[in-house]
């Protein structure tokens, strides 16, 4: 092999050695994804993350209530500035439905029996809730029941709150907040304000407008899945076909709630539950 060629060889040895040792020097500053996820959080975040993984855990449900309970006090305590106390909050609200939803009695319930010539509509009037939250609470597919049979029959008087002023709706049990929605409100404030009472109630609505007729599967009926009209003629809360607009004064005075929301809501207040809306 001449000179030539040996220096052509030693010059690609001595330029692979550099690219070998830049990548081995790169890989050595450049922090792994281990090493990330074992950058300590802050105290508030780390709280936060039990609470999410509490959360999502599918034990006994009401000892898990009373750890995150634990963990939500700690936050707010703590940290009562800190921004992560909303999301912590919104995870709490999300348990306390999960709970009404479920079988487990609370102190809100009574274990109902079964008597000849019973029907989940007549229960649901006598004790001023719903036949939706009656079957989900007790594992229905349909409205059948036998005589003898246990209900968990929620006791609990709910309400709703609207405030324009921020685009917000609180599921309340008394003054207490059950669950906080994102909403939207009448454009130029024309959401009427007072004390009403929710008259109807409707699954999948027609929307009556102008000069038409839309049907319920129609993508221009802004009505969404669900219908409650309150004690003011054409107004009430329903479901939207713009999810991007919730939290924005934009509707023609009705209160809009996403899909899934509204659909949360109509289980649990039946016909008759107070509705007050403020500025």
């Amino acid at each position: 092999m001449d000179t030539k060629k040996i220096l052509q060889w030693g010059l690609v040895v001595v330029v692979l050695a550099a690219l070998v040792g830049g990548i081995l020097w790169w890989q050595m500053r450049t922090p792994s994804s281990e090493s990330v996820a074992r950058v300590p959080k802050r105290p508030e975040e780390a709280l936060l993350a039990q609470l999410a993984e509490l959360s999502r855990q599918d034990g006994d449900l009401p000892d898990m209530l009373v750890q995150a309970e634990g963990v939500f006090t700690k936050l707010v305590t703590d940290f009562p500035e800190s921004p992560e106390v909303e999301n912590a909050r919104a995870i709490m609200e999300d348990l306390h439905v999960r709970l009404l939803f479920s079988s487990v009695p609370t102190e809100d319930s009574e274990q109902y029996e079964v008597n000849a010539g019973d029907t989940l509509s007549a229960i649901a009037r006598r004790y001023h809730t719903t036949v939706e939250l009656l079957m989900k609470a007790n594992g229905l597919q349909d409205d059948r029941i036998r005589v003898g049979q246990i209900l968990k029959v929620n006791k609990a008087v709910f309400n709703v709150l609207v405030d324009k002023s921020d685009n917000r709706l609180w599921l309340r049990k008394n003054e207490d907040i059950v669950k906080t929605y994102t909403v939207s409100t009448g454009a130029n404030g024309i959401t009427p304000i007072g004390k009403f009472v929710i008259t109807d109630k409707l699954i999948n609505p027609v929307w009556y407008k102008a000069g038409a007729v839309v049907p319920p599967d129609s993508p221009d009926n802004i009505l969404g899945t669900r219908w409650m009209g309150i004690s003011v003629p054409g107004y009430g809360i329903h479901g939207t076909t713009e999810p991007e607009a919730l939290g924005e004064a934009v509707t023609n005075g009705c209160v809009r709630m996403s899909n899934a929301s509204v659909e949360e809501l109509y289980v649990i207040v039946p016909a008759g539950s107070e509705v007050s809306i403020v500025d």
